[in-house]
């Protein structure tokens, strides 16, 4: 079962929600805790929309074959969802233990 989900998981997850929370505690004077975190979140789903965009490129052989939302719902591995799953999930946890704490 462990090695399943150590096949899943890989650092890159770990890093995208260090990065989050780095973003979501630098924008949090200025934006509010739960903004700023929507904000971090939002960096991660770009992203990964673009590379999912850029993959379609290339396989279709240009930009004009793609709709305005092919980036959303096409390549979508179990690793490419958890890369903004698990910042979301990182920025909530700091949200909800500073609402908590606060």
């Amino acid at each position: 079962m462990f090695s399943k989900l150590k096949s899943v998981f890989n650092i890159t997850h770990l890093e995208h929600s260090i990065i989050a929370v780095g973003i979501q505690l630098i924008l949090w004077p200025f934006l509010g805790l739960l903004s700023a975190g929507v904000v971090a979140c939002a960096v991660f789903l770009g992203r990964e929309v673009s590379q999912h965009e850029y993959k379609l490129i290339q396989e279709l052989g240009g930009r004009h074959k793609l709709n305005w939302y092919s980036g959303l719902i096409h390549k979508w591995a179990v690793d490419s969802v958890l890369d903004v799953v698990m910042p979301a999930l990182a920025c909530l946890v700091v949200y909800t233990a500073a609402s908590l704490l606060i």
